[in-house]
């Protein structure tokens, strides 16, 4: 395979993914954003558990508990993407206010008002052309911490931090060794 053919083809899952995420975030359309999936795709937010299986149970979780529940000052800021033959992992920073239930993130947690910024990574797999799962990690630690459910003062966690850090690596490291030192 030569390198033009290698660059059009990690071209090709870049612009998919966009594609999803644009019927996710910008249109919010789930019959859209079913259409750039297999069949029998999962999508598996790995802190919380939450997501689906197959186009049945996604078209439930995207069109009641993810596209509704998305926060309308919901931003994303890219700091990396990294393409292969059949995946894109993408990392950003994730932020909103969280001013609507959210389900698909903080099950059962009643909205707080409270902002949260928080590094996220997507690992998404094609097949066949489309999606054909996605593993989407986050810290949820710092996410509780930054709605004011967990105390890092007394607990081994980071809050925004986290993603201030992950935008600006020349931050300071090594607080939290730091206070357990005092």
């Amino acid at each position: 395979m030569n390198n033009k053919s290698i660059d059009s083809s990690e071209s090709h899952l870049s612009t998919l993914w966009d594609e999803h995420v644009k019927y996710e975030f910008v249109t919010r359309d789930t019959e859209d954003t079913l259409r750039t999936m297999v069949e029998d795709a999962y999508v598996n937010h790995v802190p919380v558990l939450t997501g689906g299986f197959g186009h049945s149970e996604l078209r439930e979780f995207y069109s009641q508990r993810f596209i509704p529940q998305m926060p309308p000052d919901t931003a994303m800021t890219p700091v990396s993407r990294t393409i292969g033959v059949d995946r894109v992992v993408d990392e950003m920073v994730f932020e909103f206010t969280h001013t609507v239930k959210m389900d698909w993130m903080l099950p059962g947690l009643a909205p707080t008002g409270k902002r949260v910024r928080v590094p996220l990574v997507v690992i998404v797999h094609f097949r066949d052309g489309k999606l054909a799962h996605e593993h989407i990690y986050w810290d949820q630690a710092s996410v509780l911490v930054q709605l004011g459910l967990l105390d890092a003062s007394k607990l081994p966690v980071a809050g925004a931090e986290s993603a201030e850090k992950v935008l600006d690596p020349g931050l300071a490291s090594n607080r939290l060794m730091g206070r357990a030192n005092d």
